[in-house]
């Protein structure tokens, strides 16, 4: 099993799935979203499962610094802006394989791991 976790260093979520994993002696690759921002086909893949708002994180700093509040986009349009700035993205993104979480979602990844 490889974990691959999308997130930024500074973000407590993606800190806790970094040392649940590492707790558990699961092999991962870590991929800091501020030196290398998340393709926007990555970002699809999460996407797909889980739909566009539940990957923007309405409470960000981010979020309110930019007044996103009250816009209207398209998923296209979301994906666009996620892809630009990824402060916005709720964290972390998690994939195993082809399954994949967003934000600290321990019993999903209690389940991976027992299979």
């Amino acid at each position: 099993m490889e974990i691959q976790i999308f997130g930024v260093r500074k973000s407590a979520e993606t800190r806790k799935a970094l040392r649940f994993f590492a707790e558990r002696r699961v092999r991962m690759h870590f991929v800091d979203l501020m030196e290398r921002p998340a393709s926007k086909g990555e970002l699809r893949r999460f996407v797909q499962k889980f739909g566009i708002t539940a990957m923007i994180d309405q409470a960000s700093k981010r979020y309110h610094e930019l007044g996103l509040r009250h816009s209207h986009m398209s998923d296209e349009g979301w994906l666009e802006r996620l892809a630009e700035e990824p402060l916005l993205l709720r964290m972390p993104l998690v994939r195993n394989s082809s399954q994949v979480s967003v934000g600290a979602d321990e019993a999903t990844w209690k389940k991976w791991m027992e299979r």
